[in-house]
Parts: C-alpha cells; sequence; structure tokens
C-alpha cells in the first residue's frame, strides 16, 4: 500500500498517533491478527467497550472520543475510522442524514419539537479482502440494545431510542465479514463518502443555532445521557404516539 494512501491517512479528527490510541492497540495486540480479525477486533471494541452515548460535538477526535469512552454514529466511527487506520485497514466515511425521530426516547420530550428535522449521521466503509462493507452495527452497545429488545419483544420494526431496523430481534450488528446496520431505516439523505470525517464535517454540519449549540452541549446532551443510562438499565421511557409494536417513521427507507 502506498505511503500516501488518503484512505490510510493520519489527520487532526483521526488522530490515531495520539499516544492513548498507540498504547490501546499495542495492549490489545491487534496488529498481530489477520485482517479479517482485525476489524473484528477494532469494531467489537467500538461497539461494547465506547458505550453508547453523546459528546460535546460530532468533529472532535479520536483521542477524545476514546477518553471519552461514549460517543454516537458519527464519534463512534472516528474512532473506529482512526483505529482501522492505526492497523493498517483502509476506510472512509460514507455521510447522511437520518430523521430526529429516530432519537425520539432518547431526545427529552421537553426539546424533541425544537430539534433539527434532519441530524447528521454516518457509516464507516471498510475494505475487506473481498471488497468494500458498511459498518454502522456498532452505534448502539450490546447491553443498551438488549435493553430494547427485552421492552419491544414482540417487534420487528423500531425506529426510536436511537434505533432504526426493520429487524429489531436480531438486527445485523455482529461483525461477519459483512455489512453492518442499526439505524439504516431512519436515513433521508445521502451525501455519498468522504476520505476522512475532517472532509465531511467541512462540508456538513448540524444545523443548531448559537443558542441552541450551547444548550445541547451543556445542558441537553448530558439530559440525554442520563436517560440513555436509564434505559441501559431497563427503565426505557414510552413515546408519545408509539401505540403499535411496528411503528415507525414512515418515509424512513434503506439508502441507496
Amino acid at each position: 500500500m502506498s505511503a500516501n494512501d488518503r484512505l490510510l491517512a493520519t489527520t487532526p479528527i483521526l488522530n490515531f498517533d495520539h499516544p492513548s490510541i498507540a498504547q490501546l492497540i499495542e495492549d490489545r495486540g491487534w496488529k498481530a491478527l489477520s485482517q479479517h480479525d482485525r476489524i473484528g477486533a477494532v469494531y467489537d471494541f467500538v461497539r461494547n467497550e465506547i458505550a453508547f452515548g453523546y459528546n460535546r460535538a460530532d468533529d472532535i477526535s479520536a483521542a477524545e472520543v476514546l477518553a471519552d469512552g461514549f460517543g454516537q454514529c458519527n464519534t463512534k466511527g472516528t474512532l473506529l475510522m482512526a483505529l482501522l487506520r492505526a492497523v493498517s485497514v483502509r476506510c472512509r466515511l460514507h455521510g447522511f442524514t437520518i430523521h430526529k425521530e429516530l432519537q425520539r426516547g432518547v431526545v427529552p420530550e421537553l426539546v424533541y419539537p425544537i430539534a433539527p428535522e434532519e441530524i447528521i449521521h454516518s457509516w464507516v466503509e471498510v475494505e475487506t479482502e473481498t471488497g468494500w462493507a458498511n459498518l454502522e452495527g456498532f452505534i448502539l452497545d450490546a447491553e443498551f440494545l438488549s435493553a430494547l429488545q427485552s421492552k419491544f419483544t414482540d417487534s420487528h420494526s423500531l425506529c426510536g431510542y436511537g434505533a432504526g431496523t426493520d429487524c429489531l430481534q436480531a438486527p445485523p450488528v455482529e461483525w461477519t465479514g459483512g455489512d453492518t446496520y442499526i439505524q439504516e431505516t431512519g436515513i433521508t439523505q445521502d451525501f455519498g463518502t468522504f476520505d476522512a470525517p475532517d472532509n465531511f464535517y467541512a462540508a456538513h454540519q448540524q444545523s443548531f443555532s448559537f443558542v441552541k449549540g450551547i444548550l445541547y452541549r451543556h445542558i441537553i446532551r448530558h439530559w440525554m445521557n442520563a436517560r440513555v443510562r436509564r434505559i441501559r438499565s431497563g427503565s426505557v421511557p414510552q413515546i408519545p404516539g408509539l401505540a403499535l409494536p411496528n411503528h415507525r417513521h414512515e418515509e424512513s427507507r434503506h439508502a441507496s
């Protein structure tokens, strides 16, 4: 592989040259694994050892995500990309928006009406031995997902609580060498692929006003994280109008 390969490069956001990331990789011994197992080990770490939660911003560095110990689609994706590149696995970002209904239940009802209609979303595309695979199933940690599955035992589809899936009881979230998904049914806009998160966020930012941005960073996200912790412990709040087990946003669709 070329030393100048853009899909293996470090960037200000993908700062896998940071000592904390280098130490993690050395401690785990990931570089000694096969390519398939390197991807799987890194994927499982980000999925389950970095809990689902909300950071201060989408465009924080991989080292900051690791230090936080939690993240959402965009920030966990940043860490996943950094770790993959650090173990010599080529990857890129695919950018989207999702409908805000996917976050309902995590977003408090008091502020849900003022939330943006569409939320910046991304997944990671990784080059495997047989081609490219879409990785999205790392977003919800297994404990959080299990709490949703236990709450909605008769449901196949769910668009809410951070999940957007048509197969809630058996979503494709485990690494087996192919695509993984957990929010794909909430996707609305497709922005295409980007070499790195830096390029994506230079072109697409969440549409918060100045005041809403301050409220999100300092109050709302902490409120959301408290709700995430309660859901993980089994206390799943009711979403108004979520009467049908297979309720989902009517306009949700799989990205082409």
